[in-house]
């Protein structure tokens, strides 16, 4: 570790630096009012301070008094550290770039520029935070405003081109700057001010929100005003402000292709990515800053389509949520950017994920409808309350502020947390479905040539190649919540990733390209749902494979349906599709149990089991096999690192353990099938009963090159993937198509149908029925024909972007 700087070296480390800024003598200015007088610009950077640090807390009570000594722990390890040279301010943070030329190492050199800024802030939110042991050290801020002084000098000013990557000069590395300075203006002189705003307006702009393109949409959008704002305040710019709050409005309304929220509750961004839990919650954060910061001012937020963001809470983000951890398959890349276990800086993950974007909830609604903020807040104590697996009010790797809200509402007498959302969700411009019942919930994965089958970039997320390859997550109510977090993702085999086919062959890290470049050719990729059940379809061809398939799922109360068949590969690696590969901790030893018999705990050892009927993971499920199967069974002890899968994150190994359940369809597959159920939850005895009654529950299924449909006559259900014209279970579709049918106790009955390929002009559907009459249609069917059969005549259903077309009937 370097030595301390002494405050004799420190002062004349700064001289040098202010002196190359134009500084000299003003460094250390602390000014005992601020530079300018009282006005709209300084009530505005107040609310923006409020906003960052937090309200309403007692810094003396828990979680907040560990929290702010571990900030101030944090602060004062970084300022032991500093170090001002010319290419760094952290010997371990070099921003000095020797070749620009070489993306790859640019992008590390850059980061470390908003690395040195984030390091910064954090000093600053020591000295400004009440309980750190540094509140208001005159020292730290005068080492502060150095490290300030110095990086602008140095790197980060109007005579710098930008190299690596453009977040750091545009947005992670303006945003830290300009906070710092908030929290520190009353040590700054007007010339300090005015060099770090000349800085943010030579890197950003305000071309970087003239067209609403490239990097300049969705979240970063949001970020990219924000630095606006906060630019504007500081400098006392009412066009930059009006900018900002203007540039904001191309966020809200619905897209239909491209970055943003779209109608039916995706959220996209980098194009092809599903990105719900990680753009989509710096997008959540960025607005319920921004509308509260501006809300009442000169320059609040008055776009016509604000009310999306607010509708968006309960369509975009409530989905995936699970008793407050948010789910991967919506969070890209940040899969990757873990911490070892027992880190004191807390779990970066799903949970931790899931946290942050429940506080953004919390805060977004203050700026809603008093009837919104009620069932908000009544939501988000109800997730917090069953954080079972880590505790949302006390997470380590929240922010002060985060806490602040997510306290609030877990200390509101007045509040009574909501019961477990119920439902099911199909959404379509990201190829994602997700399905909450009664004990548990799940959610999947899939892949198109709209939606990549994984994102890597930035040396991260290296290994994820077949997490859109159907992946299947599932998660118990009051069990298995972390099945996902701390350890999974640089411990799991990439090639047996839950509910996908895929091939072993071995594939290079970030295989397919950066940044949601990995595409499959295919067009069938979708699903139809009612709100509580759901079908979905994937005609998949596997990442650099010549593997394809056709997989489905039925989504039910108790059970999900997987079908498979049209398997084929010609690349002499093995094929498999992944039942199951549960993540059972560090020492797991949860019993396989197959057909009554307890399979051998032997670690590293593969199993082949014939004519099996169905299996039982103690702790976690049971899954069902119609007709038997063959299949194979391993136990694992892995070790890994968030290295092994994210360049820059911690080499610190560690172990888990994992039982796996597959398929081996051989090496040359020519058409190969499979058929599971899985029953989450499940104990032994009551997967073993479902075994013995499965035909008089599953009536009838096909699973075909053709077809796949499941007919479940005791819950009134029919699901059905047509990848071509065909018929199932009484229906008849003359193009492919997707269909789920449910008939009530009342005599009502819907069809719900979709066009996965968003190529059809027309469709013909028929349901051998007798139907009394149609109650309600959408647009997209021109022709009804009821009596004795149904016939359901639909125009183009091309425009519909595959969304559900839902129909419903009056039974004869």
């Amino acid at each position: 570790m370097p030595t301390p700087l002494s405050r004799r070296r420190f002062v004349q480390a700064a001289a040098g630096t202010a002196a190359a800024a134009g500084l000299t003598g003003t460094t250390f200015a602390v000014a005992a009012s601020p530079a300018y007088a009282a006005d709209e610009f300084d009530t505005l950077r107040d609310t923006w301070r409020g906003l960052l640090l937090g309200e309403g807390f007692r810094p003396t009570a828990e979680p907040f008094a560990s929290k702010l000594a571990a900030v101030g722990a944090t602060a004062r390890d970084l300022s032991e550290r500093m170090a001002p040279a010319d290419g760094s301010l952290w010997p371990d943070a070099v921003w000095a770039d020797p070749d620009p030329d070489k993306d790859t190492e640019s992008y590390g050199f850059s980061a470390k520029i908003q690395t040195s800024f984030a390091q910064l802030y954090a000093m600053a939110e020591a000295y400004r935070q009440p309980g750190t042991g540094l509140t208001g050290d005159t020292d730290l801020a005068e080492q502060i405003v150095t490290g300030l002084d110095h990086i602008c000098a140095k790197i980060y000013n109007a005579g710098q081109e930008p190299y690596g990557n453009w977040y750091n000069w545009q947005i992670g590395g303006p945003q830290a700057l300009l906070d710092t300075a908030v929290l520190l203006h009353d040590h700054l002189t007007a010339e300090q001010i005015a060099t770090y705003c000349e800085a943010v307006d030579h890197f950003v702009p305000d071309s970087a929100v003239a067209e609403y393109t490239g990097t300049s949409t969705g979240a970063n959008r949001i970020d990219l005003c924000r630095v606006l704002a906060v630019r504007g305040i500081l400098g006392k710019k009412p066009a930059k402000l009006a900018l900002a709050s203007d540039a904001i409005a191309p966020v809200f309304p619905y897209v239909t292709k491209g970055d943003g929220i779209y109608a039916d509750g995706s959220v996209i961004q980098h194009t092809t990515v599903a990105y719900t839990g990680s753009y989509g919650a710096v997008l959540l954060d960025g607005l319920s800053k921004l509308i509260a910061l501006l809300g009442g001012s000169t320059w609040e937020v008055r776009a016509p389509k604000k009310q999306v963001i607010f509708d968006a809470v309960e369509a975009s983000y409530a989905p995936f949520l699970h008793n407050g951890l948010m789910m991967d398959g919506v969070s890209g890349r940040a899969i990757s950017r873990g911490l070892p276990p027992g880190d004191p800086k807390g779990q970066s993950d799903d949970q931790t994920r899931g946290h942050a974007i429940m506080a953004s909830i919390v805060a977004l609604g203050q700026g809603a409808s008093d009837t919104e903020n009620a069932r908000w807040r009544a939501l988000v104590k109800g997730w917090a309350q069953r954080a079972h697996y880590r505790p949302a009010a006390t997470d380590a790797a929240l922010s002060v502020s985060k806490l602040a809200l997510l306290n609030d509402v877990l200390d509101d007498t007045s509040v009574a947390p909501a019961a477990r959302p119920e439902g099911s969700s199909v959404f379509a411009a990201m190829d994602r479905v997700a399905h909450h019942r009664a004990g548990w919930a799940a959610s999947l994965s899939m892949a198109s040539r709209r939606i990549t089958y994984y994102e890597n970039g930035n040396g991260e997320n290296l290994r994820a190649f077949h997490s859109g390859s159907g992946m299947l997550y599932w998660w118990g109510d009051d069990f298995a919540n972390d099945q996902y977090s701390d350890r999974y993702w640089p411990t799991v085999d990439p090639y047996r990733l839950p509910g996908t086919t895929a091939s072993a062959k071995r594939l290079a890290d970030g295989e397919g390209g950066i940044w949601g470049a990995a595409l499959p050719d295919v067009d069938f990729v979708g699903g139809a749902g009612d709100g509580t059940y759901a079908m979905a379809g994937q005609h998949l061809k596997g990442l650099s494979s010549t593997m394809e398939a056709r997989k489905s799922w039925l989504f039910l109360d108790d059970a999900v349906i997987c079908l498979g068949s049209a398997i084929t590969a010609a690349d002499g690696a093995a094929i498999e599709t992944v039942v199951e590969n549960r993540h059972l901790g560090p020492t797991g030893k949860n019993p396989l149990v197959v057909d009554g018999r307890a399979q051998p705990a032997v670690l590293g050892r593969e199993a082949t089991l014939d004519h099996a009927k169905w299996a039982h993971i103690q702790g976690h499920g049971g899954y069902l096999f119609p007709g038997g199967a063959t299949l194979k069974a391993a136990r694992e002890q892995r070790t890994g690192s968030w290295r092994d899968i994210n360049s820059g994150g911690s080499p610190t190994e560690f172990t888990s353990r994992y039982v796996t359940l597959w398929f081996d369809h051989g090496t040359a597959p020519e058409a190969a099938d499979y058929a599971y159920v899985l029953l989450p939850g499940a104990d032994a005895a009551r997967t073993a009963r479902r075994s013995t009654a499965l035909t008089g529950w599953l009536t009838k299924y096909a699973n075909t090159a053709a077809v796949h449909g499941a007919r479940i006559p005791s819950l009134g259900v029919t699901g059905a993937v047509f990848w071509a014209a065909g018929s199932f279970g009484g229906l008849t579709a003359s193009a492919p198509a997707t269909v789920l049918v449910r008939e009530r106790r009342d005599g009502t009955a819907t069809i719900s149908v979709s066009d996965p390929t968003r190529k059809l002009t027309g469709l013909t559907l028929t349901w051998n029925k007798a139907v009394r009459s149609v109650l309600s249609k959408p647009a997209t069917v021109t022709g009804a024909a009821t009596g004795p059969a149904l016939k359901l005549t639909f125009g183009d259903l091309s425009a519909t972007g595959g969304a559900t077309q839902k129909i419903t009937l009056r039974l004869a």
